[in-house]
């Protein structure tokens, strides 16, 4: 297992979050405008030689090659930089957030496999009926509309049919745990949708391979239930791609709260990330990018990690 997690880390974690540092600072840098721009405007008013000195204060008058160099220096000793419009450091900014847009998709996950492992179950179990077609269709529904289209839709449906649950804002556990609940219901809605009809399709189409195996043939053959057959054999072995699913889906998620967060509101890392760009904040964005990346990236070791710990295959075939 040591073998496969060094091998996983060399190999995907690191160069990913190298390629994705140097896209996130330049790119960063053909967007029009700057962070003197923004701070102090466009106006006349403000002589070229003052714009300079203001770039200057913040090391925005060096090559980019050399800014690039001091702040991926910097990240490896484990400074992601100070935010230039808040004077905070980037760290700091991101902790803050991070509460937020964890329960966010803590609960989207959750509230997923809750619908989707039982609904996919359901579907495979009444292949060709109308139980399995309904189900086939709104997982198709699920996955062919945008999760910010489902959350404009939810915004403007609640807001005049169903008044008692907020469209905007969070309300923190400190609160009161059920208003802190009722404010994310329609986020999670949002993002769950996707996941929810990805999972749920997986687990049709896998416990529908697993039901057809050989195995499964011999074990009716000896008097064994319907139920145990599926329950005690077929469904476990189906889970297993399930995993994957869940895990490379979950770290899309952690990307998908940009838009969301900021649909409803909620001051969460992506509303936080979308901010930083609007005001060319760029240790921010860098830092914000980098973390939603690593967390993406550390998603997908921990599924290798689950996947090998339930199929030995896998550690062997990466040992």
């Amino acid at each position: 297992m040591l073998v496969f997690l060094a091998r996983r880390l060399l190999t995907v974690f690191l160069p990913t979050l190298f390629g994705m540092s140097i896209l996130v600072f330049f790119a960063m840098r053909l967007i029009p405008g700057n962070f003197v721009d923004i701070l102090i405007g466009i106006g006349p008013e403000v002589s070229q030689e003052q714009r300079d000195a203001i770039a200057r204060s913040y090391g925005l008058d060096q090559p980019l090659p050399v800014q690039y160099i001091k702040w991926l220096g910097n990240v490896l000793s484990g400074d992601l930089g100070t935010s230039l419009r808040s004077g905070n450091p980037v760290a700091e900014e991101i902790l803050n957030r991070l509460p937020v847009t964890l329960e966010l998709a803590a609960l989207a996950t959750l509230a997923s496999l809750l619908l989707a492992i039982p609904g996919g179950i359901v579907a495979a179990l009444t292949r060709g009926r109308w139980p399995d077609f309904v189900l086939r269709l709104l997982a198709l529904v699920g996955l062919s509309v945008p999760s910010f289209l489902i959350a404009t839709m939810l915004v403007l449906f609640v807001s005049t049919k169903w008044s008692f649950l907020p469209t905007t804002g969070f309300e923190p556990v400190s609160a009161g745990l059920g208003a802190n609940l009722r404010s994310l219901i329609l986020p999670v809605i949002s993002l769950a949708a996707l996941l929810a009809a990805s999972i749920m399709r997986m687990m049709r189409s896998s416990l529908l391979e697993e039901l057809g195996k050989e195995y499964l043939v011999v074990a009716r053959a000896k008097g064994l239930r319907s139920r145990s057959v599926v329950l005690g054999h077929a469904l476990r072995n189906s889970l297993i791609p399930v995993i994957t699913v869940v895990g490379i889906q979950t770290g899309y998620m952690l990307g998908g709260t940009v838009i969301v967060e900021q649909v409803f509101a909620i001051p969460g890392i992506g509303r936080l990330a979308l901010d930083a760009v609007n005001q060319r904040d760029y240790p921010l964005v860098q830092g914000t990018v980098l973390f939603i990346a690593a967390a993406f990236v550390l998603m997908n070791l921990l599924t290798d990690i689950v996947y090998g710990l339930v199929d030995p295959r896998i550690r062997a075939g990466g040992a």
